[in-house]
């Protein structure tokens, strides 16, 4: 609907005054520039595909992005247009991969207010297990199967269901963390643990091995007196960093916070954050990424006297 809105425009000579329209709005908000290039620039290219190419192009543009302000002032916009693109089409997997990805990483980094956080990761959630079910139809209705045929389910997943995997994960956390005051949610962390662990499997290294964070951050949820698991999670976040390398600086941050501080090793938290407030932040598909772990590091290692 909205690629044959544009065209319509275009067939009946509107094209100057679309021009100068969208020339004004990017001279007022130049936060959306952008936005507003690369959907000019997929009009006139032609409509072929562009709701998947444009949803790519702006999920790069915003992982490229180091201002963290014009990201969180632009980032609404983009969470509007991607509803529009999936409206638009409705049953594309890699388009609702996209929108769940988008959502996951806009409310985990960029929202604070209980309310919005509560609608935007169940928006995450509903997009990605859309797109599980789009992808491959086995993988429909995870949330309402028990645990056996879960597990099988899993199991079951091929190389080619990784990204689906890795994003119903991601989403899945963060709906937990948001209603970590409800057992209902929190029961479902071994279901998030599953799939991480067959992320693993099939590909340790996709995303730079996230999924070992992952599995180690969930291996600390609760204390060690009441099960939890420090050894289990250090060997995962040893992993993590290791596969990371310099790229993704958040494994670092992640490792000190959610091991080093839990285990009052000040040693290994303030060598980790001192590695990452030394490395470089620009890198390709985490310059964002890394953006927002260099102002983590330096919070922690701030705070670390009062917290150690």
């Amino acid at each position: 609907m909205l690629c044959k809105t544009f065209v319509c425009f275009i067939r009946l000579g509107l094209t100057p005054f679309i021009t100068l329209g969208m020339t004004v709005f990017m001279e007022r908000y130049s936060t959306y520039r952008t936005i507003v290039l690369l959907l000019i620039s997929a009009v006139l290219c032609g409509c072929g595909g562009i709701t998947g190419n444009l949803s790519d192009s702006l999920s790069a543009a915003i992982r490229e992005n180091s201002d963290l302000a014009t990201v969180k002032e632009g980032g609404p916009a983009y969470l509007i247009m991607v509803d529009a693109f999936v409206l638009d089409d409705p049953s594309n997997p890699r388009l609702l991969k996209s929108a769940a990805g988008l959502y996951a990483t806009y409310s985990r980094f960029f929202v604070t207010d209980k309310e919005r956080l509560l609608r935007l990761t169940g928006k995450a959630m509903d997009y990605a297990q859309r797109a599980a079910c789009e992808a491959n139809g086995d993988l429909c209705g995870l949330d309402q199967v028990d645990a056996d045929d879960f597990n099988a389910k899993i199991a079951s997943a091929t190389i080619s269901d990784l990204g689906t995997l890795y994003i119903l994960g991601t989403a899945w956390v963060g709906w937990i963390r948001v209603r970590s005051d409800s057992i209902k949610a929190l029961a479902q962390i071994p279901r998030i643990e599953t799939i991480m662990a067959r992320v693993v499997e099939l590909d340790e290294g996709y995303m730079d091995g996230s999924a070992h964070l992952y599995l180690g951050a969930l291996a600390m949820v609760l204390p060690p007196v009441l099960g939890g698991q420090p050894g289990v999670a250090r060997t995962h976040f040893e992993r993590g960093v290791e596969l990371a390398g310099t790229r993704n600086l958040m494994a670092r941050v992640l490792y000190a916070k959610k091991y080093a501080r839990p285990m009052f090793d000040r040693e290994l938290h303030d060598r980790l954050l001192t590695e990452v407030m030394s490395l470089p932040a620009t890198a390709e598909g985490y310059t964002l990424i890394n953006t927002l772990a260099k102002e983590q590091a330096k919070a922690l290692l701030e705070s670390g006297d009062d917290y150690f």
